[in-house]
């Protein structure tokens, strides 16, 4: 069985993904902070605007991470870590703190995962827009 090899996430996609997230906020009023992390989780490319809360840095960080760890949009595992979810003990069993609100999406490519972004400073719905419209952006 043969592997085609997947071009992993560059500097340059990253930085790319940073500035679409942080155009989309910021075309909807918003002041953001996004971060993204590659396939092993090391920090890429990252932006925090002054004006954002300054713990939407953490926040966009720990969603992208969160994205990263279970392959999945954080808006799509806000259930599961609900007493009687299915990861209702995963945040405290991990040495790195997971964040289970939506605006932290995996990147893929070619069906395979390269990395997350993280987007944190609006509301949960908006941070999720605008992580999703800058995953579309990179395709």
């Amino acid at each position: 069985m043969t592997t085609s090899a997947v071009t992993p996430l560059t500097i340059q996609d990253a930085e790319a993904l940073v500035a679409a997230a942080h155009h989309a906020a910021e075309a909807a009023g918003v002041t953001v902070s996004v971060t993204v992390l590659d396939a092993g989780g090391h920090l890429l490319a990252f932006r925090r605007d002054d004006r954002a809360v300054l713990i939407s840095g953490e926040t966009s960080t720990r969603k992208a991470y969160t994205a990263l760890q279970l392959n999945a949009p954080t808006a799509d595992l806000v259930d599961a870590v609900q007493p009687g979810g299915l990861f209702h003990t995963l945040p405290t069993a991990l040495d790195r703190p997971l964040l289970f609100i939506a605006g932290g999406v995996p990147v893929h490519r070619e069906g395979r995962q390269i990395g997350a972004i993280g987007v944190g400073g609006g509301a949960p719905e908006q941070d999720h827009g605008f992580a999703s419209a800058a995953v579309r952006s990179l395709a």
